[in-house]
């Protein structure tokens, strides 16, 4: 046990003292995904050192029954695996409107309301050295009030491309 728990540690220190490259000071692109029918966001990136930045993403969604309206503002931690691939994880938050319209022959229900909430982040990116191009696949927990499926959890995976600048 001793030997798995030391094992643990020397491998999370490895993790937190591999030199990342260098973090574009900005970027700007399109995440795909969804939470709770969340679908498209658009997202910019601030660098703000070698190893963290900010994240901010605007989400929308349009369907049949939900539109909704969401922002999101993470901080990242992020870590140089090989080369281009990096990996990353944060914490942060955000704020988020819907409006639910459902119609069914004589059913009609209607509902709207705002939430906040918390949100974990998680991923792994492609820079381009060729290209200003950045590729990424990450997973993000949100956990808040006032859904409009009354569930207070989300959970959104997204694909991402972003342009670096």
């Amino acid at each position: 046990m001793k030997k798995i728990l030391l094992s643990a540690l020397m491998l999370l220190g490895l993790a937190f003292t591999a030199q990342s490259q260098e973090i574009s000071k900005h970027a700007l692109g399109l995440r795909l995904g969804d939470n709770n029918g969340f679908g498209g966001e658009i997202s910019y990136q601030l660098g703000l050192n070698q190893k963290n930045r900010l994240e901010f993403d605007l989400g929308w969604r349009n369907s049949s029954d939900v539109d909704a309206i969401k922002g999101v503002a993470l901080y990242q931690w992020v870590w140089n695996i090989d080369g281009g691939f990096n990996w990353y994880a944060g914490v942060g938050g955000g704020l988020a409107a819907w409006d639910h319209d459902y119609y069914n022959n004589n059913y009609r229900y209607s509902d709207s309301g705002t939430y906040v909430f918390a949100a974990g982040d998680i991923g792994i990116e492609y820079r381009f050295s060729e290209v200003p191009l950045t590729l990424s696949l990450d997973a993000r927990p949100e956990i808040g009030s006032g859904y409009y499926d009354d569930d207070n959890f989300g959970f959104d995976v997204g694909l991402g491309v972003k342009f670096r600048f």
